[in-house]
């Protein structure tokens, strides 16, 4: 466990926090003193460390724009689902070549209607663990109901003319416990019938890259970052943790 690892490094008073051991120890005073890049071993304190509680440490990141962003809590994909459940979904868009549907509607007192897209391949339905399914007017609660069963969830909404990703602050996919983000600097989304390329491949596998590039969108990755800075006699150091 990393934070209990990071609380025990601040309760020594020496702490050895890189490798090398063919180096000899060098002064951070030295270290601030020369120029990138070096390779060094230290021995110092680790004085303090940021970010405190540890899920703050994950960032989204485009390797594009190089852009962090902080992971959008669950509130923000409920306020969207909301939104877009409040329109019907388009029944001229249902059944196509590549995709079957089937709506119902709630029970509750603010009746929804809800759709759902099943991704044929070969003119069948597969087995529901090898399926992508695309969503329309789910809410969360519903979306991770149905990602426990199928390979690939897609929140989607209707236009006149095709099935459209939701806003880029929503996960354009979700696979299993995992959601998949896109950058809305560099992507530039694409109706669900280019989806209908992948459907046609042998053996679709609907991996979040693919999937992603035919929709236009540029993954945004899952990131590690932390600060921490380093002490000893001679001076102060602050070393960043990057890490995919």
């Amino acid at each position: 466990d990393l934070e209990l690892h990071l609380q025990r490094c601040q309760q020594l008073s020496v702490t050895v926090l890189t490798d090398h051991q063919d180096l000899s120890n060098t002064e951070l005073k030295t270290i601030t003193n020369s120029s990138a890049p070096q390779q060094y071993r230290i021995r110092a304190k680790l004085r303090t460390y940021k970010p405190q509680k540890l899920h703050q440490s994950v960032k989204l990141h485009c390797s594009k724009c190089n852009s962090l962003q902080e992971v959008p809590d669950r509130d923000d994909f409920d306020f969207i689902l909301h939104g877009s459940a409040g329109a019907a979904p388009n029944p001229e868009l249902h059944n196509t070549s590549w995709y079957e549907s089937v709506t119902w509607t709630t029970q509750e007192q603010k009746q929804r209607e809800i759709a759902i897209h099943f991704v044929k391949h070969d003119e069948m339905l597969q087995h529901p663990e090898d399926t992508l399914i695309m969503v329309e007017g789910g809410t969360l609660k519903e979306i991770w109901k149905l990602t426990k069963r199928f390979k690939c969830v897609i929140p989607v909404r209707s236009t006149e003319d095709d099935l459209e990703l939701l806003d880029l602050s929503a996960p354009f996919l979700l696979k299993g416990n995992v959601k998949y983000y896109g950058c809305k600097q560099c992507s530039t989304p694409k109706p669900m019938k280019n989806l209908s390329s992948i459907a046609a491949e042998q053996r679709p596998s609907w991996e979040p890259t693919e999937i992603a590039q035919v929709l236009g969108i540029e993954l945004l990755q899952y990131v590690f970052i932390m600060k921490f800075t380093l002490v000893d006699e001679t001076g102060s150091l602050n070393a960043y943790l990057f890490d995919y």
